[in-house]
């Protein structure tokens, strides 16, 4: 009897657990045995790992083998176990030297030829690996992405005959270099073209400085679309720890491009067909969502109210925790998810609500089932609520071009750095305060309605470089909360 072990990992969220493969070689009929709470496409890996291997000029001994995996109560998803499997089955065979593979984990999808194809979570892998001061052998493709976790070895092949050689020692892999990052210059639609909606332009502006939620009522054509597009240049670069983050969701979700760590905030717009799993997180593997892949960056949705109710309900919760919990029968999941919501809606179904020579026979009852699909609580979270008018033909001929991102953007980060700077210090006026608490009382706000209204002027005060929010910045607040 002959045994091997390697490690590799699950994922819950965005954490790598380890876990061992273990496979053993033993007397008794020939079969092929995986234990251990796997999936249908780690148990399918059975046929890859066999045909992978005859691909190479091996076949598995007439033995019996079974391979666990190691703890045998976590659920075992996806198909980068082919890989680790494939290794121990070949220390077990002594194709392969135990010793060589003792300071490596492994993850990988096996193709039927015996190439090693790209999967999910690489970048959570090596990081993980890099904790338990191990190395990690990934995809060739993938090798860039394993990079940017330090110091460690990664050993990236292109396919498992490769692969072989290098731990035999009759050929040397190089090791990867991390790409240089993103652009960090924001390239996408400038805030200088859209005409006029000053209005809407400042809010956007006053959204951008502290993350707040946004929501934009108008008739269709109005250009809330327009004015969403360019909200994502107003916002400054990443940090390194933001980056990082927000890399290790879109790699966990398969979604990191070419390897490079993202250095832009993110702009996600799900159609309104989405359902909650994917707004929110879920499914069968339980993938990051909309929610999550917007972390640090902007979630865009329009057509607000025709989203399903499940998903918009969905949204409180990590509106106002920044994170997205996803409870399974076997486990909890945990996503970060602190975004800015910025959402669109027609004011009723037609959109036409208010304009006497277009709007339906409904009117004002249209309007009111419209707006009656989202709820209060949900409402009571978007903190800048603002009315979107179309521009007159004739204005928009005349009208002259705004400021661009680049400007507002260097206004939004100049506010941010004094925020950042001032801390949890949230000086506010005698007569702010009491401009706030009379408008509270007066236009019955929540506590949450409050808290926001605050944080919204203390927003407009850094972006007047006033280190103390005064009536005037409270004022305008208001002016953006939704009656």
């Amino acid at each position: 009897m002959s045994s091997a072990r390697i490690t590799t990992f699950a994922f819950s969220g965005i954490d790598a657990v380890p876990v061992e493969v273990q496979v053993q070689l033993s007397t008794g009929l020939p079969n092929f045995v995986l234990v251990g709470m796997a999936d249908k496409a780690v148990g399918e890996s059975r046929e890859r790992v066999r045909a992978a291997l005859t691909a190479i000029g091996l076949s598995l001994p007439a033995r019996r083998l079974v391979v666990n995996l190691s703890p045998a109560d976590l659920v075992k998803e996806g198909s980068h176990y082919d890989l680790p499997i494939a290794l121990g089955v070949l220390v077990a065979m002594d194709v392969l030297p135990a010793d060589e593979l003792a300071h490596f984990a492994a993850l990988g999808e096996l193709a039927l030829d015996g190439s090693i194809m790209p999967v999910a979570g690489v970048l959570a892998a090596a990081l993980g690996a890099s904790e338990r001061e191990l190395g990690l052998i990934c995809p060739a493709a993938q090798g860039p992405e394993a990079a940017w976790a330090g110091t460690i070895q990664v050993v990236a092949a292109a396919s498992l005959t490769q692969l072989m050689n290098h731990l035999r020692g009759s050929q040397v892999l190089a090791q990867p270099q991390p790409p240089a990052p993103d652009d960090q210059r924001w390239t996408g639609p400038c805030l200088s073209e859209v005409v006029g909606q000053e209005s809407a332009k400042r809010a956007l502006e006053v959204a951008a400085v502290g993350a707040h939620n946004l929501l934009m009522i108008g008739p269709p054509g109005a250009g809330k679309s327009m004015l969403a597009a360019p909200l994502p240049g107003l916002l400054p670069p990443l940090s390194p720890a933001q980056a990082l983050e927000l890399s290790l969701i879109h790699s966990v979700a398969g979604l990191l491009r070419d390897g490079k760590l993202m250095a832009r905030p993110p702009f996600r717009e799900p159609h309104h067909s989405a359902s909650q799993a994917a707004l929110v997180g879920g499914g069968q593997r339980a993938r990051p969502g909309e929610i999550s892949l917007a972390h640090h960056g902007v979630l865009f949705l329009d057509e607000w109210p025709e989203f399903p109710r499940p998903a918009l309900e969905a949204l409180r919760q990590p509106m106002e925790t920044g994170q997205a919990a996803i409870a399974r029968a076997n486990a909890h999941i945990t996503y970060p998810a602190r975004f800015l919501c910025l959402a669109a809606m027609n004011p009723c179904r037609c959109g036409m609500l208010g304009d006497p020579a277009r709007e339906c026979a409904k009117a004002p009852r249209c309007g009111e089932e419209y707006q009656a699909r989202l709820s209060g609580p949900l409402l009571d979270r978007m903190d800048l609520t603002i009315e979107v008018q179309p521009i007159p033909a004739s204005e928009l001929s005349r009208a002259p071009r705004g400021e661009t991102s680049a400007i507002v953007g260097e206004r939004v980060a100049a506010a941010r750095a004094r925020a950042a700077a001032r801390g949890a210090d949230q000086a506010v006026s005698a007569p702010a305060q009491a401009l706030a608490e009379q408008a509270a009382e007066r236009l019955r706000l929540s506590t949450r309605g409050f808290v926001r209204t605050l944080r919204v002027a203390r927003s407009i005060a850094d972006l007047a470089a006033s280190a103390t929010v005064e009536r005037p910045h409270v004022a305008e607040a208001l002016s953006f909360r939704r009656r």
